[in-house]
């Protein structure tokens, strides 16, 4: 083992690889969506009719999931099946998520599943057999790209994503139950789409790199053989950090816990294409709350495909999810800057262990020293040689800026 190594950055590497989703349930997830379309897709199918597709839309589609705490918690895993040929004028909500759950049902009993199939307010929920360690939510939905043009263009917003708007269901909703254009917005591949743009230079760059390793290693294979989950960049790795980071700080407080789509919007703003996980991590912490909009009665984070939908739309009737977030963000800061002043692993698994869990730490470690006591307690290079310009530092002062809804 080389001491050098002995980085922040190293040591944030080896906590990426401890939290990454392994490759075998990313497969298990799409052969989960294919198996799914192919039966909606099967002769008999009763809504064949209308092209169903079944997609992937969540942290898997982003390549931000995280492995659970414990082999006994499970894998959240989100899919959409968008009925391509249908039209919210000729069903209802109540209809078009009868209409499915019947089929999700009869799938269910042709596969023999045991654990019975589950209604949530949006979507349908198969449970799989206790060793696949997933379920899989599965929500209903049309297109709806007019329509969101349409009001895109009425405020002169952006409508580059549009053209893959849907809407979904929702019992909640008060017209449920009556034919009615208003239906819950949503945008998962406009999302996936605007995500993958605020990192596709480093993505681009580290599918060649992967390729070119692969092919001197004699494995020949071209950039559609490599899937997007078997590359991960400093975005999505300081995201999966930070996600951790929350789950343990909010173990007892759920309700408080800041949702995933704000710290994921909020990282990917503040990302520009740093090359390593300290880098990204560092900007990140620095700027994420420069991207959140106070209009002096209201925070707003918007959607950057859907300006009118606002992420933190929660944070006015209860203003204790709003100083729940920048609590933790404080918190985090403090952490990660701890660890980044650190000059042995020991030292930065001390300083992370709150924050991360002292069983993840310990494994980061482990998977870097070989279980070496000697090389745990090592001195290494400083914070500046793992790619962060000196040590970090977090202004203070509370800001609020005033970019308008729709920014990209």
């Amino acid at each position: 083992m080389n001491i050098h190594l002995n980085t922040i950055e190293a040591f944030l590497e080896a906590l990426v690889r401890e939290l990454e989703v392994p490759d075998h349930r990313y497969e298990q997830a799409e052969k989960s969506y294919s198996s799914l379309g192919e039966w909606l897709h099967r002769p008999e199918s009763t809504v064949r009719l209308y092209d169903p597709q079944v997609y992937c839309q969540g942290s898997f589609r982003l390549g931000t999931a995280i492995r659970p705490h414990t082999e006994a918690e499970e894998y959240d895993v989100d899919s959409i099946v968008e009925l391509r040929l249908l039209s919210k004028r000729t069903k209802t909500q109540e209809e078009l998520k009868a209409m499915l759950g019947d089929e999700i049902k009869a799938y269910h009993k042709a596969r023999a599943m045991v654990k019975p199939v589950r209604e949530g307010n949006r979507c349908w929920v198969l449970d799989y057999a206790d060793g696949a360690q997933f379920h899989m939510d599965v929500v209903p939905a049309v297109p709806n790209p007019d329509q969101q043009r349409s009001l895109l263009v009425a405020r002169m917003l952006d409508t580059r994503w549009a053209s893959t708007a849907i809407s979904i269901t929702d019992r909640r909703e008060p017209n449920y139950r009556e034919l009615s254009e208003n239906w819950p917005r949503s945008n998962p591949k406009g999302y996936s789409d605007w995500f993958a743009s605020r990192q596709s230079v480093v993505f681009e760059r580290r599918k060649r790199e992967i390729l070119e390793s692969m092919r001197k290693q004699s494995v020949q294979a071209s950039v559609e053989d490599l899937p997007d989950f078997k590359v991960k960049t400093p975005l999505q790795s300081a995201i999966m950090i930070l996600k951790r980071h929350r789950d343990n700080m909010f173990a007892t407080q759920l309700v408080l816990r800041p949702i995933s789509i704000i710290i994921t919007t909020l990282a990917a703003h503040s990302y520009e294409n740093q090359d390593t996980i300290s880098g990204a991590l560092f900007a990140i912490l620095d700027r994420m709350d420069q991207f959140i909009v106070h209009d002096g009665r209201k925070y707003i984070i918007a959607n950057p495909t859907d300006p009118f939908e606002n992420f933190a739309d929660k944070w006015e009737k209860e203003p204790q999810k709003a100083e729940a977030f920048f609590g933790w963000l404080r918190r985090a800061r403090a952490d990660f800057y701890a660890a980044a002043q650190a000059g042995k692993f020991q030292e930065m698994a001390n300083a992370l262990n709150p924050g991360m869990g002292y069983a993840l730490s310990m494994r980061a470690i482990d998977r870097l020293t070989g279980g070496s006591r000697l090389l745990r307690a090592a001195t290494g290079a400083s914070a500046t040689a793992a790619g962060t310009t000196g040590a970090p530092s977090f202004a203070n002062a509370d800001r609020r800026p005033t970019k308008p809804q729709g920014y990209a």
